[in-house]
């Protein structure tokens, strides 16, 4: 099996969509010799922030000189980013051996797994095979019954910020949805948690309970902002000074977050150096959110695609550009909270441009720029992305900026109009 094969052979899976529950997965990784076993794992869940938090665990355990996996979706660009190690994605070859041993187990099952099920096992076999100190699990959906919840004892659970997304799935309050990200877990092992509203955390808090699972909540009133400017920003927390290239008041929070998880981790005897970890905030990409990759007119690329994405959104854009002409480029999936999101970022916006995101679940540009014209500001509609980029930069002008943002699936599609891979 070639690449292409593996990947074909991947997506002729996604049509099984997300099917909750860990038999399956179960059965495939024992199939395989349990992987899983042995490898020790940090596992992150939560609605928002959960990917920026691996990415900066990851950045700052490769520094401390830890051969760090790391497991995220979806992907930007290429399939690959998916499963990482020390910040190298997993290559082609490597990926069409590990989907070509994985395929006959699979196939063998009388429940087939889902496509994120496969991902799910490739990532533990490849990070076990290449004998990965850690590895940081980003969950896809919810916790609980995740399949990356398959694994025992974590070193660390961390939950991020908790909202309301896939409540069809997850239930359909934020209360509900926080028991089910507090599946994750484990009795004896410690948990860092966002600082949030505080039903939300009484949910975490009474599950850490029940399992003899310290619980610590990382306090955003000790973040001190030093230095906030288009091209980074600086700040302390506990007295600790960091210098961090992710925009944002939130990714200060998402940073404060990691260093309690750090703290944890130190207690259970890893080796962070203080300067080590400093360079790992500092080194971090992730690609994506609130990113500038274009001046004149400058612009910002965002995967944000829900409302409580879209207060940060909105909160970046009056802070960083408060006098700017902001052109809005919004494309959205037609099973997320678009209206919603639409209604809080007009707030920042002077005029749109909608278009469709590369997905087969996508909300018709049509359908959502008639949403649009109700805020009375002038809208374009162009369904092609490329299309769609040039419409918005020559609607801001040298002078004005663009912000495009509403859907992870669009950030890839729209950072290669700038040859960004």
């Amino acid at each position: 099996m070639d690449y292409k094969e593996a990947l074909e052979y991947i997506n002729g899976v996604s049509w099984l969509g997300s099917k909750p529950g860990l038999e399956r997965v179960r059965e495939l990784l024992e199939r395989l010799g349990r992987p899983q076993d042995g490898l020790k794992f940090i596992h992150i869940a939560g609605t928002n922030g959960k990917g920026s938090c691996a990415a900066l665990l990851s950045s700052v355990l490769k520094c401390c000189g830890y051969k760090t996996g790391l497991f995220t979706s979806p992907y930007l660009f290429r399939f690959n980013e998916r499963m990482q190690i020390n910040g190298k994605q997993i290559e082609d070859e490597a990926l069409a051996d590990i989907v070509s041993r994985i395929k006959p187990p699979a196939e063998a099952m009388e429940q087939h797994p889902t496509e994120f099920e496969l991902m799910t096992a490739a990532a533990l076999l490849w990070f076990k095979e290449q004998s990965c100190d850690i590895a940081v699990l980003e969950t896809g959906l919810g916790g609980r019954l995740d399949a990356t919840n398959v694994i025992d004892s974590p070193e660390v659970s961390v939950i991020m910020n908790i909202g309301l997304d896939h409540t069809e799935v997850l239930g359909d309050t934020l209360e509900k949805i926080a028991a089910e990200k507090a599946g994750i877990i484990k009795r004896g092992r410690p948990c860092v948690l966002y600082q949030q509203q505080e039903s939300v955390m009484d949910v975490i808090r009474a599950r850490c309970r029940e399992l003899d699972s310290e619980l610590t909540v990382a306090d955003f009133s000790k973040i001190e902002k030093e230095f906030d400017s288009i091209y980074g920003q600086s700040f302390s927390y506990k007295g600790e000074h960091y210098a961090l290239p992710l925009l944002g008041e939130h990714q200060l929070k998402n940073a404060a977050v990691v260093l309690e998880a750090v703290e944890q981790l130190r207690e259970l005897g890893w080796k962070l150096e203080q300067g080590e970890v400093e360079h790992g905030i500092y080194a971090v990409s992730w690609p994506g959110r609130f990113e500038i990759i274009h001046d004149e007119p400058m612009f910002v690329v965002d995967g944000g695609h829900n409302p409580q994405c879209a207060r940060t959104v909105t909160a970046n854009l009056l802070n960083y550009f408060p006098e700017t002409h902001r052109v809005l480029l919004v494309g959205m999936l037609s099973d997320k909270d678009w209206a919603g999101t639409m209604d809080i970022l007009n707030e920042a916006a002077e005029e749109f441009v909608a278009t469709t995101p590369d997905s087969n679940r996508a909300l018709p540009a049509e359908e959502l720029g008639k949403y649009l014209e109700k805020f009375g500001k002038p809208v374009q509609v162009c369904p092609d992305i490329k299309e769609a980029v040039g419409a918005a930069m020559d609607a801001a002008g040298e002078e004005g900026m663009v912000c495009a943002v509403g859907s992870l699936y669009s950030v890839g599609p729209i950072r290669a109009c700038f040859d960004l891979h």
